[in-house]
């Protein structure tokens, strides 16, 4: 099915992946909702665009006991709300080698942020899409190739990362089982970057001292192809050409199990 959503949510949506899939989908005729913690960025991007085309929400995706009454105020605010794209996320490195320099506080707000986050998300504004029925509705989670190949310098970030690519294989499921007719129109799309040149590594202090904070393919490269996917519709986990076939080779085996475990835990009457 083609990108039938008029009305998004986007998280992180003042740099990077997130900014970016904003302009495609104004350009494209679809409804805005840009999420940031930066009031200027979001005042910005809707002076450019005009706010019949954008609308800026303030907050702070990492305020896990605010996210309710978050929630309720946007579905409140944007009734026709159709898709929730979960982008917000951030990476810093986690040297185990060296104990001291490990920060747990960070350690924790990459957690909340790259992983309970989006969880917290999916639980508050769920509701509001299954109520939209039959209507399509969608959950797209940006996760990244690092879910699947990690790289020992940011672990924390990939093990955040590999938790929300396992979520988004079981929410699939729950969603789409026989058990659960009210919430077949929610698809669950997961969005697999590979490393793109975006503000996620030059925040990085330890990568641009090293010279290395600049890695990955063009953003609008990236772009390009993935909303061409997206708008293809066909895909229900969106990975850029650049890392597909190392992906696929690393994943196949997995899908294949875990379908097959699904089918049957399902035909044995269990709950999955």
């Amino acid at each position: 099915m083609p990108f039938p959503y008029k009305t998004v949510l986007i998280t992180g949506a003042t740099s990077g992946i997130g900014e970016a899939l904003a302009e495609r989908m104004i350009a494209s005729g679809i409804f805005v909702i840009a999420v940031g913690r930066r009031q200027d960025r979001l005042d910005a991007l809707v002076a450019k665009h005009g706010a019949d085309k954008v609308a800026g929400e303030a907050f702070d995706v990492a305020d896990l006991e605010g996210m309710g009454d978050w929630a309720k105020k946007i579905t409140s605010k944007y009734p026709t709300l159709d898709c929730l794209v979960l982008n917000a996320g951030f990476q810093r490195t986690l040297n185990f080698t060296s104990p001291s320099t490990v920060s747990l506080p960070l350690a924790t707000a990459e957690l909340h942020t790259n992983y309970l986050s989006p969880l917290y998300a999916i639980t508050h504004f769920l509701p509001h899409l299954t109520a939209l029925s039959p209507a399509p509705a969608a959950i797209v989670l940006v996760t990244s190739g690092l879910a699947v190949i990690p790289l020992p310098r940011c672990a924390g970030y990939c093990a955040a990362k590999a938790a929300l690519h396992s979520l988004a294989w079981s929410l699939r499921a729950q969603l789409a089982g026989p058990a659960s007719p009210a919430t077949h129109h929610v698809r669950v799309v997961e969005v697999l970057p590979p490393a793109v040149q975006t503000e996620l590594h030059p925040q990085q202090a330890d990568l641009v001292a090293e010279g290395q904070d600049r890695p990955g393919i063009p953003l609008e490269e990236y772009i390009g192809e993935t909303w061409d996917e997206l708008v293809r519709g066909e895909a229900d986990e969106v990975v850029h050409s650049v890392h597909r076939d190392r992906l696929g080779r690393s994943e196949g085996l997995r899908r294949e199990g875990f379908e097959q475990f699904v089918e049957v835990m399902r035909g044995r009457g269990l709950k999955i």
